[in-house]
């Protein structure tokens, strides 16, 4: 009997812990209006690394490390990839980054979620949207975003890490115009 009340109360005390970092991952978004960062990117297990700067409501801007100058730009409504040979254009609300640049919609969806990973490191948060299937990952200690996995437009598999975070730094408004083709 005694092992089952230690079964109840080891269960109460890990779904609380987890209850209050999601709380606390909540309070921290809250608070943020823009992050920097470095990020890798592995679609179908094509690595491209880069610099980003994310702005709420769903704007950002990256550079990748690629002899194409590869940029990436949204300006809330459109999204633009462009390299030194293409440029396509795609409506910001057609892809996964619509939602994931939404802190509102990742508020929302956080607070009403189960946690669905957790280790002694990440919580990982699955949540659905139009079709979308949506992972973001959070780092316990620091509670940043450390990154996020979706479905792109071409049914490829995208995983997103970041490193090297900032939060909250002045930028240039003009980094979100959108390049011209």
């Amino acid at each position: 009997m005694k092992k089952y009340y230690f079964l109840i109360l080891f269960f109460f005390l890990v779904n609380e812990s987890s209850a209050s970092t999601k709380d606390d991952i909540i309070k921290r978004l809250t608070f943020i209006e823009n992050i920097s960062f470095n990020f890798e990117q592995n679609i179908n297990d094509k690595i491209e690394k880069g610099k980003c700067t994310l702005q709420y409501p769903k704007k950002i801007f990256c550079e990748y490390d690629l002899n194409n100058k590869k940029i990436l730009v949204s300006n809330g409504i459109s999204i633009v990839i462009k390299t030194i040979s293409s440029y396509y254009i795609y409506p910001l609300k057609k892809t996964p980054l619509d939602l994931i640049l939404d802190k509102n919609f990742l508020i929302d969806k956080i607070s009403k979620s189960e946690n669905y990973y957790s280790d002694k490191n990440i919580l990982a948060f699955k949540f659905y949207k139009n079709e979308n299937e949506i992972n973001l990952f959070f780092d316990k200690k620091t509670l940043n975003l450390k990154g996020w996995q979706t479905v792109d437009l071409y049914q490829n598999l995208n995983i997103i890490y970041l490193s090297s975070i900032t939060i909250n730094q002045k930028i240039n408004k003009n980094l979100f115009l959108l390049p011209k083709n």
